[in-house]
C-alpha cells in the first residue's frame, strides 16, 4: 500500500499500524512524537491498534518546550 509519510510517498505492507510505522521510519525519540493520520491526531496509546490504509497521509509532530 502507498502512504504519504512526512510529505514522501512510500510503499508499505498492508495492515501496518502507526506504531509499526514509527519503528519502520526510525523516528527519533518515539516517546515524544505525536502522529496525525489524514489530519486527525492519534493518541499515543492507540498507535499499536491504529491500522493505516492505502493512501493515508501521516505526519509526525514533535512538541518542544523552552523559551525564556
Amino acid at each position: 500500500m502507498k502512504l504519504t509519510v512526512t510529505g514522501n510517498v512510500k510503499e508499505y505492507k498492508e495492515g501496518l499500524t502507526v506504531g509499526e510505522l514509527i519503528e519502520a521510519e526510525d523516528v527519533k525519540t518515539p516517546m515524544y512524537v505525536t502522529a496525525a493520520v489524514n489530519d486527525e491526531f492519534i493518541e499515543s496509546g492507540d498507535f499499536a491498534s491504529t491500522v493505516l490504509k492505502d493512501n493515508d497521509t501521516v505526519e509526525f509532530l514533535y512538541f518542544m518546550g523552552g523559551g525564556r
